[in-house]
C-alpha cells in the first residue's frame, strides 16, 4: 500500500504520549484560517512511501519509542484511510502504539463502505487526537470553510467505539477566545465519556511567510498571536464549562 506524505519526524514529543515517529500525511479538504502548513493541502504534493518503508524508518529508532509509538497527522490523514488501515494493522502486530491526529472532517455516517473502513481503522487505533476547531456550525464554516456536523458526529462515534480521545483546540482572538463560547465547547466535551486529555493551543502566525511564498492571501493578517498564559486561561474556562455541564 502506497501513501502520500508531506514529511516525517523521528522524535516527536507533542503528538501523543511519549516519544513518537510522526507521519505528516499529504492532502486536506479544510482551509483553516490559522493553518501554518498550506503546503499540505494538495493531494498531489509531497512524496509517495510504502507502509513497509514507514515501519522500516520506525525500526531504526525503535529503542527510543518505548513509551511512544506512531502518530499520523496532516494535512488530514483520514483522506488516505486505506493506507492507514494497513499501516496500523502491521503496527499493532509489532506491538506499536498507534495514534491519529485528525479533524474528523471526512467522517460520513451515511456511507456504509466508509463506516466499514473507519471501524476497521479504529480497531487498530489506540488513541485519537481530535482537533475541534469550533462547536458552532456557522463559525466553524467561517473558520475552516466546512460545516462541523460530521466532525461532532465523529466525536460521538469515537465514544461509542470506546476509543480514547485527546481533544485539541486552537484559541484565536476574535474567533475562539470568547468566554461564553469556551463554556459551550466545555459543555460539548462533557458529553463525551472517552476524553482523556485536553490540549489548548495558542494561535501563532509563524506560517504567514509560507502563504507569501505560495502566493496565497493570509486571511488572519494582523491577528495577534496568543500567549501561552492566555491559552492556559482558555483551557481553565473550557474545564469550567465541563464542570458546570456535569452538575
Amino acid at each position: 500500500m502506497i501513501g502520500r506524505i508531506h514529511s516525517s519526524e523521528s522524535f516527536g514529543t507533542v503528538d501523543g504520549p511519549g516519544i513518537r515517529y510522526v507521519l505528516f500525511m499529504q492532502g486536506c479538504p479544510m482551509r483553516c484560517l490559522y493553518c501554518h502548513n498550506p503546503d499540505t493541502w494538495s493531494l498531489q504534493g509531497g512524496r509517495e512511501v510504502s507502509v513497509d518503508e514507514v515501519l522500516a524508518e520506525y525500526k531504526k529508532n525503535q529503542a527510543f519509542y518505548k513509551n511512544g509509538g506512531i502518530t499520523v497527522t496532516g494535512g488530514e490523514p483520514l483522506l488516505q484511510i486505506d493506507f492507514l488501515i494497513e499501516l496500523f494493522k502491521k503496527a499493532k502486530n509489532m506491538d506499536i502504539h498507534t495514534c491519529i491526529d485528525t479533524s474528523g472532517v471526512t467522517f460520513d455516517p451515511h456511507d456504509a463502505e466508509h463506516m466499514k473502513s473507519i471501524d476497521e481503522l479504529l480497531s487498530y487505533t489506540d488513541l485519537v487526537m481530535l482537533d475541534i476547531k469550533h462547536v458552532d456550525a456557522e463559525k466553524h464554516k467561517e473558520l475552516t470553510g466546512r460545516d462541523n456536523g460530521n466532525i461532532l458526529a465523529f466525536a460521538r462515534h469515537l465514544e461509542t467505539r470506546g476509543v480514547p480521545v485527546w481533544i485539541r483546540h486552537v484559541v484565536v482572538a476574535g474567533y475562539t477566545d470568547d468566554t461564553d463560547y469556551l463554556h459551550k465547547l466545555g459543555a460539548f466535551i462533557a458529553t463525551l465519556s472517552n476524553v482523556k486529555a485536553l490540549d489548548v493551543l495558542p494561535y501563532h502566525n509563524m506560517g504567514e511567510s509560507k502563504y507569501r511564498e505560495m502566493g496565497i492571501k493570509y486571511r488572519l493578517e494582523g491577528t495577534p498571536s496568543l500567549s501561552n498564559s492566555k491559552a492556559a486561561e482558555a483551557r481553565r474556562t473550557i474545564l469550567e464549562g465541563m464542570r458546570t455541564a456535569k452538575k
